[in-house]
């Protein structure tokens, strides 16, 4: 959903981003908010405007224990529970590169 130049060259989310879609009994609106620290103002509006949420982490090992001990994927989800985000999809992104253990993920 990154359309802003600038995302596209740094490969990262800055601004928030919306899109729609319907089903036969719903309509439904996507909010992509960035992870990117330097952008936290910008996720905090994302989320805000939001009934769930999807908290995509690295599969790769050291960087999903980086993310939590010391990164922004805690930050994250705490952010998104204090303004009032109930339900919290975490989706495992980068499985190719993971030398899968099942282990890992349980």
């Amino acid at each position: 959903m990154d359309e802003d130049e600038e995302e596209r060259k740094r490969g990262i989310t800055i601004n928030t981003a919306q899109a729609f879609f319907k089903t036969k009994n719903k309509n439904f609106s996507i909010i992509d908010a960035p992870g990117h620290v330097d952008f936290i103002s910008n996720m905090i509006t994302g989320a805000s405007q939001a009934e769930c949420g999807l908290l995509v982490i690295d599969s790769l090992k050291g960087a999903f224990e980086k993310g939590w001990e010391g990164g922004s994927t805690k930050d994250h989800a705490v952010i998104a529970r204090s303004v009032g985000v109930q339900q919290l999809v975490v989706a495992v992104n980068k499985f190719d590169g993971s030398e899968w253990d099942c282990s890992r993920f349980l």
